[in-house]
């Protein structure tokens, strides 16, 4: 590739819809690209391969952590990868008097050690490409408010690994970005307003393709530049 030639191989985690979805639009929309989804059942691959032609898929639980060596080990990845981009996540919102363990360990797992241990499983891949770790945060992790504490530690920990990453790897030339969305029209929104006792307004929150907008100018930047942090939030 030049070096302002936009990644051409894609490894995206929550492409099954909202944000992800969005993203993985637009960039089969470009026409051929490597685009790679990491998806929890073989269902789910059947599902996204039909959706985007061509796309290849890695089978394998986030939530598992643990497992993903074994499960990335068992299955074909591309040589070298020009951006994974990390946008799968859950949300269980309730106050710290109430959550529990069992709350705490799946937001973390899914949120936050799930996306650590695939980073960490694909460097050689990203470096080789000289690449770009993209994680899709939440205005919560910077800011957490009342109920929001697990999905809001889980958000805080995820900046931390981004900010720990880019610096460690930037001998290597791999590029860290995080974007932290406000409020965003996302089947994740809608489960919140079931959570909170709200009536869901779509219409009054961040479209996901504002949202993969941005993600896709981090992507593109050439590469004498990089967005480390970006935040995005509801129009006026």
């Amino acid at each position: 590739m030049s070096e302002n030639t936009p990644a051409t191989t894609y490894l995206i985690t929550g492409a099954g819809s909202g944000i992800g979805e969005a993203l993985a639009r637009r960039l089969a929309a470009r026409g051929p690209a490597g685009l790679w989804f990491l998806v929890r059942s073989p269902a789910r691959a059947a599902e996204l391969t039909e959706r985007f032609p061509g796309a290849r898929t890695v089978v394998a639980d986030l939530g598992e952590p643990g497992g993903l060596a074994d499960a990335l080990a068992e299955q074909e990845l591309p040589a070298a990868l020009d951006a994974l981009v990390h946008v799968a996540g859950v949300v269980e919102l309730g106050p710290v008097a109430e959550t529990t363990p069992k709350v705490w360990a799946e937001t973390l797992a899914v949120n936050l050690t799930g996306p650590a241990e695939l980073t960490r499983l694909l460097l050689p891949r990203l470096r080789a490409a000289r690449g770009h770790v993209v994680f899709v945060n939440s205005g919560a992790g910077l800011s957490a408010g009342p109920g929001w504490g697990a999905y809001g530690a889980s958000k805080h920990g995820l900046k931390a690994l981004a900010d720990a990453l880019r610096a460690e790897e930037a001998g290597s030339g791999v590029r860290v970005t995080t974007v932290y969305p406000g409020r965003t029209a996302t089947p994740m929104q809608a489960k919140v307003h079931r959570q909170e006792g709200r009536e869901y307004e779509p219409g009054r929150w961040i479209d996901p393709e504002s949202v993969a907008t941005t993600l896709l100018t981090a992507l593109d930047l050439p590469r004498d530049a990089q967005l480390t942090d970006v935040s995005v939030r509801p129009g006026p």
